[in-house]
């Protein structure tokens, strides 16, 4: 079963699927946001579509390993997550993520397929 990826951002969210069974990740959609707050219903077709069994949120961390208000928001976007689909929320570090996601001409749904792909290869660093 898949996972999906978020990238975080006050106004738009990025969102891409991990699939671990085939080591594989794919950007799939923008969502916009307001103050954070996304349009739950874009979600709410998602998680019915891909039917996830684990959710996976990018933390941005401070280059030194602190959190930031940032990161804070990151952390209260993943618990409205879980609350809302009971579905359990892992974090993964994504600094430099919409740096990566510029150098590959991408977005905010880029960043969110490199936050999958952090997350998959730390399933492979650990195994």
């Amino acid at each position: 079963m898949p996972h999906l990826a978020f990238d975080f951002g006050l106004r738009t969210i990025g969102v891409a699927v991990a699939e671990r069974r085939h080591g594989t990740a794919t950007a799939i959609s923008t969502i916009k946001a307001r103050d954070g707050i996304p349009l739950w219903d874009r979600f709410d077709a998602l998680v019915r579509e891909w039917q996830p069994e684990g959710l996976i949120v990018g933390l941005p961390l401070n280059m030194d390993d602190s959190e930031s208000d940032m990161s804070e928001a990151a952390r209260r976007f993943g618990g409205r997550l879980e609350r809302r689909y009971g579905i359990g929320v892992e974090f993964v570090d994504e600094r430099l993520s919409t740096f990566e996601a510029n150098q590959r001409g991408g977005s905010h749904d880029t960043a969110a397929l490199i936050i999958a792909e952090t997350w998959l290869n730390s399933l492979n660093a650990s195994a």
